[in-house]
């Protein structure tokens, strides 16, 4: 699958089976490369759609997680930062409330066949071994 983003096409690499993403549940991680630097990511299933964003707070730059894969506060309607409360919309990404400032980056994700794919952007890319 290859889209075009900004006069360079995408790439879609396979994340995780489908079913490893439950609503409001357990995120899936997994590194990339924004912009040069070595970035963990995670994707949640939030009213039955996949989202993916950096695991990085835009309060202070750092992850967010609680415990490795928990974004989710207890209501399962807010991706909370564990240091400092920012609260972001799980499906936009955008800072909801907290010390936050703007929004999460996005990662494109696409769900098919039973399979979760993220996708590749000029500043986004998977890293090299």
């Amino acid at each position: 699958m290859h889209q075009q983003q900004g006069g360079t096409s995408s790439q879609a690499i396979a994340l995780c089976a489908s079913g490893e993403l439950t609503e409001g549940g357990r995120a899936v991680a997994f590194d990339v490369l924004y912009a040069g630097e070595h970035v963990r990511a995670f994707a949640i299933r939030y009213a039955g759609q996949v989202h993916a964003y950096l695991n990085r707070c835009t309060h202070v730059p750092m992850e967010m997680d609680w415990q490795e894969g928990q974004f989710f506060d207890d209501s399962g309607r807010w991706l909370l930062c564990a240091t400092h409360g920012a609260a972001y919309q799980p499906d936009t990404g955008q800072c909801a409330s907290g010390p936050c400032r703007g929004g999460l980056v996005r990662v494109g994700l696409s769900e098919e066949g039973g399979m979760v794919r993220w996708h590749t952007a000029p500043l986004l890319q998977p890293l090299a071994f």
